[in-house]
C-alpha cells in the first residue's frame, strides 16, 4: 500500500488544537480593554507558530492555525459574510451531553437582516500568515463552515421573510457568495480546504430531524437539500483544490449533541457530493457501523476519526489497525485514511485534555497510518 502525496493524508487531522494559556489571557485581557487588537494579534502569531511546530513534530503532512484566531469553529466566518449580524439575546438553547450528564448553553445566534453577499475574503490574512510558517512538505490547511452551518440552527425564522421571501434566493445568495470565497482562497494559493457540517451527522439522529422539522424543514429529505446546495457552492472549484467536508455529532468541551450512524445520509451524502475526502467520526458507539461505508464510490477518500479528541487517554495500535481492517471490508483500503474524530478544540473552551495527550494522539495517528500504508 501506498502513501498519499495530495491531501487527505493518509494521517491528517480535523483542524482546531487546544489554545496555549497566554492565548487565553490575551483573549481575556482585549476583551477587557487592557490590549489592543494589535497586541492580541502579535499573542495569536506566536501561538499559531507554536501550534505549525507542533503539528510538524507530530509528523503531519498538513499544518492548520489550530483555529488560533476565533472564538468557535463556525460562527467566526459566518459572522463575516455581508448580510449577516449577530443576535445577542438569543433564545436558542443547545444541549450538550457527555459522561457526566447533560449540559445547556445559549450562544449568541444569527440573523439574515439583508441580501448575503462576500465583502472580503473572509480569513485571508490567516491563511496567509499559516502559508508563511509552514516548511517544505507541509500543505497549509484552512477549515471554514458549510453553507448548510448558516441555516441549520435557526431555519427559516432566522431568515428575515422581507429580505427572502422565497428561500431559493436565500441559498441563491449565500452559495454564489461561497463560490466567490473558494475562489478567491484558490487565487491566493489555499490548495487545502475543508468545508466542516455538523448537520449532515446530525440529521441522522432522529431527534435531530424532529428539531430540522420544528423550524419549518424537512425531517426527511433536510440532508439531501443540503447536499445539492453545497455542490452548488463547490461549483467551479480552483483547479488543484483538494476539497473534504467534516461532519461529527456535536464538539464542546468533551461534550456532544447528537448520535446515530451515518446510515440515513450515506446512500445520497457519499455518491453524490462533491468532494475528494469525507472526515468521518467514528470514536465510539455513537457513529454507528462502518457498513454505511459502501456508498463511498471509487475515487473518494474517507479519513477515519477513529482517535478521541474528548479525552486524554490514548488507543492502542491494535484496536486502531482492527478497526481500519474492518472498514476496509466495505470499502477499499486504499480509500481510507486516519484522523482523530473531531478537532480539539472546536470553541476556544478547547476539550478536556492536555497539550501533551493532544501532541500524543497526533504522534499515535502518523505511527498507526505510517504502519497500516506505509
Amino acid at each position: 500500500m501506498a502513501p498519499r502525496i495530495t491531501p487527505p493524508f493518509r494521517a491528517d487531522h480535523v483542524g482546531s488544537l487546544l489554545r496555549p494559556p497566554e492565548l487565553h489571557e490575551a483573549r481575556d485581557a482585549h476583551a477587557a480593554g487592557r490590549i489592543d487588537a494589535d497586541q492580541l494579534r502579535a499573542v495569536e502569531d506566536e501561538a499559531i507558530r507554536g501550534a505549525v511546530q507542533l503539528q510538524a513534530d507530530a509528523g503531519l503532512r498538513s499544518a492548520t492555525d489550530g483555529e488560533f484566531r476565533r472564538a468557535s469553529w463556525h460562527m467566526d466566518f459566518i459572522y463575516s459574510l455581508g448580510g449577516i449580524e449577530k443576535v445577542m439575546d438569543s433564545k436558542l438553547k443547545v444541549e450538550f451531553r457527555n459522561a457526566d450528564g447533560t449540559m445547556a448553553f445559549t450562544p449568541p445566534s444569527l440573523r439574515v437582516s439583508s441580501p448575503i453577499h462576500l465583502d472580503e475574503t473572509i480569513f485571508a490574512d490567516a491563511f496567509g500568515f499559516l502559508a508563511g510558517q509552514v516548511g517544505a512538505g507541509i500543505t497549509p490547511k484552512l477549515t471554514i463552515p458549510s453553507p448548510s452551518m448558516v441555516h441549520y440552527r435557526g431555519g427559516r425564522a432566522s431568515i428575515d421573510e422581507a429580505v427572502y421571501p422565497d428561500m431559493e434566493e436565500f441559498w441563491a445568495d449565500l452559495t454564489a457568495a461561497y463560490r466567490e470565497q473558494i475562489g478567491r482562497l484558490g487565487e491566493l494559493g489555499c490548495r487545502y480546504l475543508q468545508l466542516d457540517d455538523t448537520s449532515l451527522a446530525y440529521l441522522n439522529d432522529p431527534r435531530q430531524r424532529e428539531h430540522a422539522a420544528a423550524i419549518g424543514g424537512d425531517r426527511e429529505h433536510q440532508h439531501e437539500a443540503y447536499i445539492r446546495h453545497l455542490n452548488e457552492a463547490l461549483a467551479g472549484r480552483p483547479e488543484g483544490m483538494a476539497l473534504t467536508t467534516h461532519m461529527c455529532r456535536g464538539n464542546f468541551r468533551s461534550a456532544w449533541a447528537a448520535e446515530g450512524g451515518y446510515d440515513f445520509v450515506a446512500e445520497a451524502l457519499f455518491p453524490h457530493l462533491d468532494v475528494d475526502g469525507f472526515f468521518l467520526e467514528y470514536d465510539d458507539e455513537r457513529s454507528g457501523s462502518f457498513s454505511p461505508l459502501r456508498f463511498v464510490p471509487p475515487g473518494k477518500m474517507v479519513v477515519l476519526g477513529l482517535v478521541t479528541t474528548k479525552r486524554g487517554e490514548l488507543e492502542s495500535k491494535d484496536d486502531l489497525k482492527r478497526r481500519i481492517e474492518e472498514a476496509s471490508r466495505h470499502v477499499d483500503v486504499e480509500q481510507l485514511c486516519l484522523s482523530p474524530q473531531c478537532g480539539f478544540a472546536s470553541t476556544v473552551e478547547g476539550n478536556a485534555l492536555t497539550v501533551e495527550e493532544e501532541m500524543a494522539k497526533l504522534r499515535l495517528v502518523v505511527e498507526t497510518a505510517a504502519e497500516v500504508w506505509g
